[in-house]
């Protein structure tokens, strides 16, 4: 009886052994937006690390949101380097690495969101996602956002109204068309915008409309130009996981992961199209004057951005004028 025992006791402690030793995949998701606080961007990364914690296959996602584990512009570097895992942001962020990424937040590239969905299929989003994975970083999840203009002072409508202006631009590509229509370069990540508006250090911005949104921006701001039917600003920001930490899971954790990010892609597809009228509601009940381009405003700004940021991007990035033409030919 006593051996029986001995092995009983022997076989649970191999049992308590292996199980430690598939424990719990300790998995690090950063991002630069507010936590808890209704952001869509962050909901799809919190969906993602519930999705798959709940899957029972040792998984376990801790959201770090807010920039409180990596600083915004520093998270493409974490990834790469495997000091983070799963991280979600602008993808032209990493575009002084990668300039071919300068592409996904090009002035006037994508239109609307339905737009933007045949975008993802297309040979030139094979091409930006080949670049990402050699680069040792993986795409979880698609996710594109419509933007709009901010004005501290006055309403930004025509090129015009930008001579003088210091504007916050969210990447080079935005920034090359600012400067080509007479505005100075405020060069910071959207989780300082309101400071910076707040400090005079910035009296103009273009972000995304969560951002005017979930950075609160109508506390700051005159007037913002919302994307309406003549939407020039949209931005590439997927979910991104390092391919080191993907490729060390097992195929059950990795089935876990892509199912959780198929639902986050689902909800965020579903929830873009509503940022926009959140931003105009919001701005609305704070007092913020909302207006919206006209076809013959939004022509001015894209043949300013044909001589400026489309040039550039052309003639200085490697294969820019190819990325260009496939992202052009998707109707």
């Amino acid at each position: 009886m006593m051996t029986k025992a001995l092995a009983a006791t022997a076989a649970l402690a191999t049992m308590i052994v292996a199980s430690a030793a598939s424990a719990q995949v300790q998995l690090k998701a950063s991002h630069q937006f507010p936590g808890g606080k209704g952001d869509a961007r962050d909901e799809m990364v919190q969906i993602i690390a519930r999705e798959a914690n709940a899957a029972n296959v040792g998984l376990d996602i801790k959201v770090y949101p807010g920039a409180s584990l990596v600083k915004a512009q520093e998270q493409w570097r974490a990834l790469q380097r495997g000091q983070i895992d799963l991280s979600s942001f602008p993808l032209d962020y990493a575009s002084g690495s990668h300039p071919q990424f300068g592409a996904t937040l090009m002035p006037g590239l994508v239109r609307n969101h339905e737009h933007a969905k045949r975008i993802n299929s297309s040979d030139f989003m094979k091409d930006i996602k080949a670049i990402i994975e050699k680069a040792g970083v993986v795409v979880l999840a698609d996710a594109w956002l419509a933007g709009a203009f901010g004005g501290k002072d006055k309403c930004i409508l025509e090129p015009d109204d930008a001579k003088g202006l210091k504007v916050r631009s969210a990447g080079a590509t935005f920034s090359e068309m600012w400067a080509g229509a007479g505005a100075s370069i405020v060069s910071i990540p959207s989780n300082e915008v309101y400071n910076a508006l707040q400090t005079g250090v910035a009296n103009g911005t273009d972000t995304s409309t969560g951002s005017f949104t979930s950075f609160r921006l109508f506390e700051q701001l005159k007037c913002v130009t919302a994307p309406g039917e003549q939407a020039l600003w949209f931005m590439y920001e997927p979910v991104l996981m390092s391919k080191a930490a993907f490729d060390k899971l097992n195929e059950a954790q990795k089935k876990a992961i892509m199912d959780a990010s198929k639902k986050a892609e689902a909800y965020f597809d579903a929830e873009t199209r509503k940022l926009d009228d959140k931003m105009t509601e919001a701005f609305k009940g704070a007092g913020v004057q909302v207006v919206t381009m006209s076809a013959a405003q939004a022509d001015k700004w894209r043949a300013i951005a044909a001589k400026t940021s489309y040039k550039n991007f052309a003639e200085q990035t490697p294969g820019g004028k190819e990325l260009l033409d496939k992202a052009l030919a998707v109707k």
